[in-house]
Formats: structure tokens, sequence, C-alpha cells
């Protein structure tokens, strides 16, 4: 039985597990967007591609190579935390 402090400790556990994934891409757009806006203010150049194009790169690249990371995590929580309780359930 699914009670209520098990759904929340499930639900906690899992937004954890979204923030771990996600802080790498996170971090990086952060550093690119104020890398470019720096540079930006300091040349004046005020191109909206110039903040785009690079930031999506960057988010790109460390999506490919956090993806072995990012899955194992998922993976993780899944057998450790989704999976006892649906064997729980039946």
């Amino acid at each position: 039985m699914l009670t209520e402090g098990i759904f929340f400790d499930t639900l906690r556990a899992g937004l954890w597990v979204a923030v771990i994934v996600s802080v790498p891409i996170l971090s990086v757009a952060l550093i690119t967007g104020l890398v470019i806006g720096l540079f930006q203010a300091l040349t004046s150049i005020q191109e909206m591609t110039l903040t785009f194009v690079p930031k999506l790169a960057a988010i790109v690249i460390v999506f490919w190579f956090s993806m072995g990371f990012m899955t194992q995590t998922l993976v993780s929580f899944f057998h450790n935390q989704i999976l006892p309780l649906i064997e729980g359930a039946s």
C-alpha cells in the first residue's frame, strides 16, 4: 500500500534526481550566456543569434557528454525507488 509518507519521499527523491540531472546543462547554459553577454557588452554587438547559437552548441555538446551520467542516474533511481514500489503493490 502506498502511504502518504512513501509517496512524498519518492516525489522528493524524484525531484532531487531531476535537479542532479539538469545541473550540467543549466550550468553550461548560464556560463555561456554570461560569457557571450560580457562579450556583447564589451564590443557593443547586439546580435540576437550571437547569444543563441553558441549557447545551443554548448548545451548540445554537454548533453552529448553527460548522457551516460544522466542515464545511469535515472536508471538507478528507477531501480532503487520505483521498482520496489511496483513490486510491493502486486
